[in-house]
């Protein structure tokens, strides 16, 4: 099945969504493009608002259709300020945003394709944004809404979607990119169920640790599980899962430089700002391990563990 950003389905932009008869959206297009040439900014924007929404370490929630219908109506409104808060964007004269002295509107949709477009916005530059959690994505684009690319229906307000040949005239700044995972949404229901099933928010932060090693998890995973308001100290040393997974062999690895170099020798992926990376390790025996990649921590040589290793005490890490 395609998926619904897949040029199967849609095939590449127009001539004129690159901008080419349209002076204003390239302008756009290229001050947006400077602001954020990765997307990074935009990505990080549309993860706070879900995981705002969510609210985990409040509801304990992590999944979208937990949301009630008026959470979900509202996420585009969110959207909105969380770009306008992170760009500096000034309020535009008839429509949400001023970029590069252009009126811009800002339209979120649930659904790829479906950005409900008012009157107030027809004939104007409309930046249009997508994400899903489930799906790990995100698009951004901007298009010109004339008449000639939205559809003949309209819903009570008279918002009206873009047309199937209207879709092929957005610009598209990113599509199908990357957003920062939910670890909780790609692990198997049978080690989600066991995750939350403690009453206490320590032992099911250490139920986390053991079952999603070898994965980047968020600070907002663990304030998700561990529904505490000092859920980073449960992950310490001194009675925190670093020292109570010990024993196990596992390993928390966070952002620290040490850290992070630790996991990339290991061949893990590498925590970033507010993320951690817990693995079981054995130490090194020569032959047996001769290929493995390995780390020197606590002054012993380490190798991420295999099935056929026994649980050792696992090393310190070095807290800097």
């Amino acid at each position: 099945m395609a998926e619904p950003w897949d040029d199967a389905l849609f095939p590449e932009p127009t001539a004129s969504a690159a901008g080419d008869d349209d002076p204003e959206l390239e302008m756009v297009a290229r001050h947006l493009l400077a602001l954020d040439p990765d997307g990074s900014r935009i990505a990080a924007a549309l993860r706070n608002t879900i995981d705002m929404l969510l609210n985990g370490q409040q509801t304990g929630r992590f999944r979208w259709d937990e949301l009630f219908k008026t959470e979900k109506t509202h996420c585009g409104t969110l959207v909105e300020i969380s770009l306008q808060r992170e760009f500096g964007f000034h309020g535009g004269q008839d429509l949400d945003y001023e970029i590069a002295g252009i009126d811009v509107d800002c339209k979120y949709s649930q659904d790829l394709w479906k950005w409900m477009i008012p009157p107030e916005a027809v004939g104007k530059l409309c930046l249009v944004v997508w994400a899903s959690d489930e799906e790990s994505r995100w698009c951004a684009g901007l298009v010109r809404t004339n008449e000639s690319v939205l559809g003949g229906g309209a819903n009570r307000d008279l918002k009206r979607t873009l047309s199937q040949e209207g879709r092929r005239h957005v610009r598209r700044l990113f599509w199908n990119a990357p957003l920062q995972e939910n670890t909780l949404l790609r692990l198997p229901p049978a080690d989600v169920k066991a995750i939350f099933a403690p009453r206490s928010g320590q032992q099911r932060l250490d139920e986390l640790f053991r079952r999603a090693q070898r994965r980047r998890i968020s600070r907002t995973v663990v304030a998700t599980v561990a529904q505490q308001d000092d859920y980073m100290k449960r992950i310490r040393y001194n009675g925190g899962s670093r020292s109570r997974l010990q024993p196990e062999g596992i390993v928390i690895f966070g952002q620290f430089n040490s850290h992070q170099k630790a996991a990339a020798a290991l061949k893990l992926p590498i925590p970033q700002a507010g993320e951690s990376v817990s693995a079981r390790l054995a130490r090194y025996s020569g032959e047996k391990h001769s290929i493995a990649p390995r780390v020197v921590l606590d002054g012993s040589e380490w190798i991420l563990a295999g099935a056929e290793d026994p649980p050792e005490r696992a090393p310190m890490l070095p807290q800097t």
